[in-house]
């Protein structure tokens, strides 16, 4: 069994507390580029049930949040037909660090500085449970995944490349 560490709170597990949400706390040595093929391998999860949370912007530079598979990549062309907009690309860095004061690698979906429309792959909604950001490099929380659409109003899309990360 991994040992429990507590990790100081959060602006988002702050706003899982404020809601009374149950989540777990899973800890692990954060590595610079390693994603969550590096975390998922860390705490002996499997990728597919550790969520990335990306930031994107449409063509207006107009914030928006991707939840997706840790072991997918996202289809920016499905997104955007899906979501009505013309085109949606990644956020660099420095943008993306600005509009959810989060880190790039520690980026949660909760507690953002900023209110931003989510999306989530739809097949995430299925999974029992999962391990998404808790806002800090090295920490991931873990959730019902109902969650992102109950405490979020993330609305379900299906922009999942075929081709599996490894």
């Amino acid at each position: 069994m991994a040992k429990k560490e507590h990790v100081s709170e959060t602006p988002a597990t702050q706003l899982l507390k404020r809601h009374q949400v149950a989540f777990s706390e899973h800890p692990y040595e954060y590595l610079e580029h390693g994603g969550a093929l590096h975390s998922s391998a860390e705490l002996g999860w499997d990728p597919f049930h550790v969520v990335k949370t990306l930031i994107m912007q449409d063509q207006d530079a107009k914030p928006l949040v991707v939840l997706m598979h840790g072991n997918r990549k996202v289809s920016t062309k499905n997104l955007a037909r899906q979501i009505g907009a013309k085109s949606v690309e990644p956020c660099a860095p420095e943008v993306a660090n600005r509009h959810s004061g989060y880190l790039v690698g520690g980026t949660s979906p909760f507690g953002t500085r900023r209110a931003m429309a989510v999306y989530v792959e739809s097949t995430i909604l299925a999974l029992p449970k999962i391990l998404i950001n808790g806002g800090r490099r090295g920490y991931l929380v873990g959730i019902d995944p109902q969650v992102c659409v109950t405490l979020l109003a993330a609305k379900p899309v299906q922009c999942a490349l075929a081709e599996v990360l490894t």
